[in-house]
């Protein structure tokens, strides 16, 4: 209800995006989806969601019609937020499942608990608990309506891998592989995948969706940038230029304003190394890949959740253009194991602060930074602040998880000493 009477309090800044999916979706055929381009919300999510995006605006006449037009853009009425903010409410009646189905496969004896994990993932969908099929199946399903989520799919792939797989034998602590059980997984997720791509792999254009689902071009860190490794590395390169412009050092003068101008493209530095995409890969994928060792040699449920967490960590600190928020699908796997010990939950509430307070720019402007600087010079300084700042907190955060991970500090009273 809070959701439904604000408004005229405030917008998300994805409101115009999905009005303009509505459009697409309904107003074009499917071959001219991914090409439309008279907005610069181009459609950029797999096909699974492109679907789900027509099946609303079947809906949308019924509320206003007008916001079914491409060339309308920015279109608003009440009717219009009404039916999108509906919509919303109406979808996420999926977390009412998730959250049953997580308590009721989980026989906890302490209610006190059970009630605490009950509100966190009612405010932070969880993550779908079942057999392994159906977890991979899911899976499969969930990266064809958005395709962030391929950043803990090493974690699904390897734990599924080893623990569906691979099958017990009679000889107790030994396992061999299951060529079956291997065989159902790889063809459930081959026709999830050809149920989506499948007429784009017709017409032909497979590759221009690609395109738009992974768009290399817009540059290293996104317009505000997401408090990770990068965005202190692009705050030393700025804080060197401060430095070299006093001893004469050489610089880059096309990157001076390059990454503090707030426009999403190519990040040239000034001082420091230039940072390709295969650079953020490699780096992404080394530090998964400890977690991965692991996981494989103990695949349990509990190094399968703080292996995906860890994953989800590698992927938004060194990743590629990421988006602020990307830190959602690090803090909500966390939030399942936070209350299992005072080690984690410690850990936790530095993410979830550190995460939380650097989404606070998508929701609203602070006005302090024009009171002081009433020219509007450093107009960027406000993000930058937030940013630096809140990365700080989320790295410590994933060292005290690798810390608590790989060290075995995980027992009820021991505690991670720094």
């Amino acid at each position: 209800m809070l959701i439904w009477n604000l408004e005229n309090f405030c917008r998300s800044t994805d409101f115009e995006v999905h009005r303009n999916w509505l459009a697409i979706t309904h107003s074009l055929p499917i071959s001219k989806w991914y090409y439309e381009d008279r907005s610069e919300w181009t459609l950029d999510y797999p096909p699974f969601f492109a679907w789900f995006e027509w099946i609303l605006s079947q809906f949308a006449p019924l509320a206003d019609k007008e916001m079914l037009r491409v060339d309308n853009l920015n279109y608003t009425s009440d009717a219009t937020i009404y039916f999108q903010r509906a919509t919303v409410i109406i979808s996420e009646l999926v977390l009412f499942y998730a959250l049953k189905k997580y308590l009721t496969t989980n026989n906890m004896k302490n209610k006190n608990l059970l009630n605490i994990l009950a509100a966190s993932i009612f405010l932070n969908p969880g993550i779908l608990i079942g057999n392994d099929l159906m977890c991979g199946i899911m899976f499969a399903v969930l990266l064809n309506f958005k395709h962030i989520f391929l950043y803990l799919a090493p974690a699904y792939f390897v734990y599924l891998l080893r623990h569906y797989c691979f099958q017990e034998t009679s000889i107790q602590g030994t396992k061999t592989f299951s060529l079956k059980h291997f065989f159902f997984l790889g063809v459930s997720v081959i026709i999830i995948f050809l149920l989506s791509f499948g007429p784009f792999i017709i017409m032909g254009q497979l590759g221009q969706v690609l395109s738009r689902l992974f768009p290399f071009k817009r540059g290293l860190c996104h317009a505000y940038w997401a408090p990770n490794f990068w965005a202190l590395y692009s705050a030393m390169d700025r804080l060197l230029i401060v430095f070299a412009k006093r001893l004469g050092w050489t610089l880059n003068e096309s990157a001076i304003g390059s990454i503090t101008r707030g426009l999403v493209g190519d990040v040239n530095f000034a001082l420091l190394p230039q940072v390709k995409a295969n650079h953020t890969f490699i780096l992404t994928l080394i530090f998964q890949m400890a977690s991965l060792v692991k996981l494989w040699k103990h695949p349990s449920y509990k190094n399968f959740l703080v292996s995906l967490i860890l994953n989800g960590y590698s992927s938004f600190l060194f990743g590629w253009h990421v988006h602020e928020k990307a830190i959602l699908l690090v803090m909500i796997p966390f939030s399942l194991i936070s209350a299992d010990n005072i080690a984690l939950f410690r850990s936790y509430m530095i993410l979830a602060v550190s995460g939380l307070y650097s989404l606070f720019p998508l929701l609203f402007k602070l006005t302090v930074h024009q009171i002081i600087y009433k020219d509007g010079k450093y107009p960027f300084l406000p993000l930058l602040s937030t940013s630096i700042y809140c990365a700080f907190g989320v790295i410590y955060s994933w060292i005290r998880l690798s810390v608590i991970y790989f060290l075995g500090k995980d027992d009820e009273n021991q505690e991670v000493n720094f």
